[in-house]
């Protein structure tokens, strides 16, 4: 295996859960998050954790947006 095929393997094989991982996703959606929680971050997740859930985060954030845009223009509010 190439070097990089091995520190592929090892980022794949960090320990934190896919929960844990979309919690630090969602804190960076938000944008507070702490420099020392960063840090831990970056050697912990698993890379493919973080894309899965920051294409789930994305999908989420417009569905929101989806049903709050649905819900005032239903409701009247933005007919003025």
């Amino acid at each position: 295996m190439t070097d990089s095929g091995a520190e592929l393997k090892a980022a794949t094989d960090r320990p934190l859960s896919f929960g844990q991982t979309f919690k630090a996703v969602a804190w960076s959606f938000v944008g507070l998050r702490k420099r020392a929680g960063y840090e831990q971050d970056v050697q912990k997740l698993n890379p493919v954790h973080v894309i899965l859930a920051g294409i789930i985060g994305a999908g989420l954030f417009i569905l929101a947006l989806s049903v709050a845009v649905n819900w005032v223009v239903h409701s009247g509010v933005a007919a003025g």
